[in-house]
């Protein structure tokens, strides 16, 4: 199966369980690795043989824009599920770091995979 990736895709959501954390919105890395069958694009050249990461990328910032989640895992969810709204993606899976979330550390995060088919990557 090949791979479409797009690494750290910052986008802004008001997210949080805490109602001082929903104050304000707040930045999210977010990591995307989709399963898909690439070789037509590779044959062809032709964007609508492939998934075009600029829509999937302008999707997920809208969904984060929009979203009122308490958590990541849900956020993580519908980002998967706008995902596979491609025929071409037979998995996803979704990484969402959460930088301010915890004062001793970097960030905090979640990973989710969901689809037909998910491999190691």
């Amino acid at each position: 199966m090949d791979r479409l990736w797009i690494r750290d895709l910052i986008v802004h959501a008001t997210i949080g369980v805490h109602e001082e954390e929903r104050r304000t919105v707040q930045p999210l890395i977010v990591n995307v690795w989709l399963a898909c069958d690439l070789r037509p694009a590779g044959k062809s050249d032709r964007i609508e043989e492939t998934v075009n990461y600029r829509e999937v990328q302008d999707g997920l910032l809208k969904l984060a824009a929009e979203s009122r989640d308490r958590l990541l895992e849900r956020l993580a969810d519908r980002m998967a599920m706008f995902c596979l709204q491609y025929p071409q993606v037979e998995g996803v899976r979704i990484r969402i770091e959460k930088p301010r979330a915890l004062r001793h550390a970097r960030s905090a995060a979640v990973e989710i995979e969901r689809g037909r088919i998910i491999s190691e990557v």
